[in-house]
């Protein structure tokens, strides 16, 4: 039976073990349960992804479907392809100088980054990799320039669909794929859900990095443009966070009175505003079965060096979760 599978799996594991990333679990074909994975995006955030996969490998949960968005893809895709301990090794090695060395600047394109060096990185590992190909079932979102549509990538090479999902406006170009301009798809399903249930997933699992990025936005129903404002809280509210990394350093100008933010402020505040509006929204009309929202509030969006403390708070997460998971499963089995 499923669950005894996955029972002496976790047993093996005593909580540190390790296990074969693509050796899927024993199912019972009479009560097999699809499990899919929903990879949220969240820029520099996203590292904590491969945290996820390693807890949920050390627990005998192996997903039969996986939906990523923007480094959700990344991450997603590069698991699916048996590449997972390249990226996680990449990541680890990654320095705010070797950040900015990746970092293909430019004025004359749609974004400030060309993307070609990280392009060239992916093509390292994933070369001639097709979707449609990978022993999982995959797919990444991407968000249509002009219209606005939300197209779901299960078909191609992977490395184009992991970099169409991730080309965040103003930051990376968009992609042509078919004949479309794409862009990032947290733009329109930042926790691709409905996506993995379409795939074929029974009991879909979601990581939301921003679950605990508590933005609480509401209405001021009458506010008077004249009324003088207190300086000190412009300046706790304007001044540029240090926490935003290098990108924030890379983009910062000379600040404008009354301490008006830079460009890194505006970019960054608006993808996070964007982004929990839409997420909450898609959670609520389409929840998942079970949520992983590892502890990202201090981490940065472009903050790639802190890969190994994002890794650890998304392995922390997910080994909180599995109880439940495991639960949901054994009461999902067909008897």
């Amino acid at each position: 039976m499923l669950w005894d599978n996955i029972a002496r799996r976790s047993a093996g594991s005593g909580g540190g073990g390790t296990t074969d990333m693509h050796a899927p679990v024993e199912r019972d074909s009479r009560t097999r349960i699809k499990i899919g994975l929903a990879l949220g995006g969240g820029a520099a955030r996203g590292w904590s992804h491969i945290g996820v996969m390693r807890a949920l490998s050390d627990a005998g949960i192996v997903p039969d479907v996986i939906a990523g968005c923007s480094i959700g893809a990344v991450v997603g895709g590069c698991y699916a392809a048996g590449k997972l301990d390249e990226l996680e090794a990449f990541a680890l090695s990654l320095t705010k100088r070797r950040v900015m060395g990746l970092l293909d600047f430019h004025i004359s394109g749609s974004g400030l980054i060309a993307g070609g060096r990280l392009q060239r990185l992916l093509d390292q590992d994933l070369t001639n990799q097709k979707v449609e190909t990978l022993p999982i079932k995959f797919c990444t979102i991407a968000t249509e320039l002009v219209s606005g549509h939300e197209i779901w990538l299960t078909r191609g090479p992977l490395v184009q669909a992991m970099r169409a999902s991730y080309a965040l406006p103003g930051v990376f170009d968009p992609v042509l794929v078919g004949g479309r301009w794409l862009m990032d798809g947290a733009l329109v399903n930042p926790i691709p859900i409905t996506a993995a249930r379409a795939l074929g997933a029974d009991l879909v699992i979601c990581v939301n990095l921003n679950g605990e990025i508590r933005i609480r936005g509401t209405v001021i129903q009458s506010y008077d443009t004249e009324e003088a404002s207190d300086e000190r809280e412009i300046e706790e509210a304007m001044v540029e966070p240090k926490r935003w990394g290098i990108f924030s350093a890379s983009l910062a100008s000379k600040p404008r009175k009354p301490n008006a933010p830079g460009i890194a402020t505006v970019m960054v505040d608006a993808f996070n505003i964007t982004q929990d509006r839409i997420a909450r929204s898609r959670l609520a009309g389409d929840p998942p079965d079970i949520m992983i929202a590892p502890k990202l509030a201090k981490m940065g969006l472009f903050e790639f060096h802190r890969a190994e403390e994002s890794i650890a708070l998304g392995r922390q997460a997910t080994e909180r979760a599995v109880p439940d998971i495991l639960e949901l499963i054994r009461e999902s089995q067909v008897v």
